[in-house]
Formats: structure tokens, C-alpha cells, sequence
């Protein structure tokens, strides 16, 4: 079963940008049909933010549509989130993963993004 790890989180400025990476190890990211990238803030529940198929079908949450951009390169066994024009709102812990009860034990460390003036 592949482990997820994340980086690319940081400090931003509203209105600014950030690029969030993924790749998976003891397994290959396109095994996954479907991979996303989900975020969580304090005192609230896990969101998914995005999702990306084999086939590059993408879906994004409402609120970053236009925004935020999501891609994946299973020869690289990479995945990215492109944020842009960031919002305080978006500030949370981002996670990547697989979509599917089968990756209950793959979330990694996350990484942390922090939108402010």
C-alpha cells in the first residue's frame, strides 16, 4: 500500500500563490485511479479539495474553482496543486491521498499552508 508525502506548504499572502507536491512511496501513483488532495483546519473536518483520474478528469470544491489547479504525472509518480490568488480561508494542513476506503492508511505528514498579511 503507497504512502503519500507532501510538501510545498508555506508562508503566502492573500492574493498570492503556492505550489503543493505529492508523490507516493512504497508504491506507484498510477495504481491510484483517482488522486486528490484534501486540506484541514483547526477545529474542522477534512475537506477534499481536488481530484484527478487516470484519464485527467479533474473536480474541485466550489470555493477554489478558478483558483487552484491540480495535476499528476504518474512517469514521474508525481502529483501537484497549483493555488493561486490564495485566500485566508485556504489556510489548513493539505493532505494528498487516493480516493477510496483502500487508502485509509496512507495519509502522510500533510503540509502546512498559511495564507496572511
Amino acid at each position: 500500500q503507497p504512502q503519500f508525502v507532501e510538501s510545498g506548504g508555506g508562508l503566502a499572502q492573500p492574493g498570492g500563490s503556492l505550489r503543493l507536491s505529492c508523490t507516493t512511496s512504497g508504491g506507484n501513483l498510477r495504481a491510484s485511479y483517482a488522486v486528490g488532495w484534501f486540506r484541514q483546519a483547526p477545529g474542522t473536518q477534512r475537506e477534499r479539495v481536488a481530484f484527478i483520474t487516470n484519464h485527467n478528469l479533474t473536480r474541485y470544491l466550489d470555493s477554489v474553482k478558478g483558483r487552484f489547479t491540480i495535476s499528476r504525472d504518474n512517469m514521474k509518480n508525481m502529483m501537484w496543486l497549483q493555488m493561486n490568488d490564495l485566500k485566508p480561508e485556504d489556510t489548513a494542513t493539505y493532505y494528498c491521498n487516493g480516493l477510496g476506503s483502500e487508502y485509509d492508511n496512507s495519509w502522510g505528514q500533510g503540509t502546512q499552508v498559511t495564507v496572511s498579511s
